[in-house]
């Protein structure tokens, strides 16, 4: 039997099969990845387009820093605040003037200072206190914040919040059918209603009357932790004009058995940060009581010079 020659380059029948195989397997590959491919973006827009809204980022306030509290108090007001340092040695009285430092391990969140001259008869003591809050929810703003901690200040030094809301016409007109067995009481309804709810685990506190005369039968509770009354005009109270919003709080106490001590508060919040002006009298032996007016005045003209210079 005789075999066949091998010719170079011939492919015989199987060879030209495996040929055309290759060749179709590959053009599918490539259409394959050339459509995943093309498909791909297409996937990504999709999953954009469903893609919500970004929340909305609550603005910052409006003080990134605070001033250094104890350069703050010109010395022409100093004198004027503590008198009693006049009469001091010189060494003694510069020390007066410069105030001392709080404590703080940040000053551009908090700072403070304390001013303090004594007299054989009297003490004076003044102290500034500025804080700038900073809000850690980013759906609430640093001035909110600040809001909010400016009326756990004001509640605590139990002054009312004011009440704007106007009252609901069905609470005044009682129903037809069931009409009151008693007089209203019309102007007790209205003192309940301008008292805030206190906050949960805390009992409402409200300042005694200076005015008007006790009932019958009662004695006054507070005749013993204020030996003399808040004169007309000057109780604790919102004030106008300083800052965004402000109050001052004003307490007599009595100090051993013949001394008496005055504390007034004067505290503004401006944006972000808040301003507290403290200032206290103090009088011993057969001195009399610390003035009100005189020192609620003298408390208001400083924070009035500070808010001045939170505007600069």
């Amino acid at each position: 039997m005789q075999r066949k020659r091998y010719a170079p380059g011939h492919a015989g029948p199987t060879a030209r099969t495996a040929v055309v195989l290759t060749s179709v397997l590959g053009l599918g590959l490539g259409l394959g990845l050339t459509g995943c491919s093309a498909g791909a973006p297409a996937d990504d827009v999709a999953v954009d387009a469903k893609a919500g809204p970004a929340a909305p980022v609550a603005p910052p306030g409006r003080y990134r820093t605070l001033f250094e509290p104890c350069g703050s108090v010109p010395q022409a007001t100093l004198k004027d605040l503590l008198p009693g340092a006049a009469s001091l040695p010189d060494a003694e009285r510069d020390k007066a003037y410069r105030g001392t430092a709080s404590a703080t391990y940040d000053t551009d969140r908090r700072v403070g200072c304390t001013w303090r001259a004594d007299s054989p008869d009297t003490s004076h003591r003044l102290t500034l206190d500025v804080e700038r809050v900073v809000s850690y929810d980013a759906t609430i703003s640093d001035a909110d914040r600040a809001q909010s901690v400016f009326t756990a200040k004001q509640l605590e030094a139990g002054i009312p919040l004011p009440t704007t809301a106007p009252p609901s016409p069905t609470a005044t007109t009682p129903p037809a059918t069931t009409p009151p067995a008693t007089p209203p009481t019309t102007g007790t309804m209205a003192v309940t209603a301008g008292v805030p709810l206190a906050p949960p685990g805390r009992l409402p506190t409200t300042k005694a009357p200076t005015t008007g005369a006790t009932p019958p039968g009662s004695a006054d509770p507070t005749s013993a932790a204020t030996p003399t009354a808040t004169p007309t005009g000057l109780e604790p109270r919102l004030l106008d004009g300083l800052g965004e919003i402000a109050y001052l709080d004003d307490a007599l106490s009595r100090v051993g058995a013949n001394g008496h001590q005055r504390s007034v508060s004067v505290v503004f919040r401006t944006s972000n940060v808040i301003v507290t002006v403290s200032y206290r009298e103090q009088t011993t032996g057969s001195a009399e009581a610390p003035d009100s007016r005189e020192l609620q005045e003298k408390a208001r003209n400083l924070a009035r010079l500070l808010a001045e210079r939170l505007e600069e």
